[in-house]
């Protein structure tokens, strides 16, 4: 069974930071572009950051300025979202995904085939 499984979310103050993993399992992702997404409450889902296969190329939402890093690690099927400096509008799901269809990412949800299911991150003011 083919698995995206996310982990790291939770409470955190305003300026604080959460690292997000997402560890992938069922088949090998290694070469698969990764992304990742978040939906708050009542808004469509977004684009947060994105990386190729190998690592070398990283896309990120214009929110992000700077304060998110995105890496992976091939050889243990996971990707990793460190997240600083958070504040109150980056409340919302996060979610992992992987296009199977290319190394280079994209910012495109749809082109995005496996997802995980998702972990909250709150950050209070």
């Amino acid at each position: 069974q083919v698995q995206l499984v996310e982990s790291g979310g939770g409470l955190v103050q305003a300026g604080g930071s959460l690292r997000l993993s997402c560890a992938a399992s069922g088949r090998t992702f290694s070469l698969d572009a990764m992304g990742w997404f978040r939906q708050a409450p009542g808004k469509e889902r977004e684009f947060v950051a994105a990386i190729s296969q190998s690592g070398a190329i990283k896309y990120y939402g214009d929110f992000v300025k700077g304060r998110d890093t995105i890496s992976r690690d091939n050889a243990k099927n996971t990707v990793t979202l460190q997240m600083n400096n958070l504040e109150p509008e980056d409340t919302a799901v996060y979610y992992c995904a992987a296009d199977s269809k290319r190394r280079i990412p994209t910012k495109y949800q749809a082109n995005y085939d496996y997802w995980g299911q998702g972990t909250q991150v709150t950050v209070s003011s």
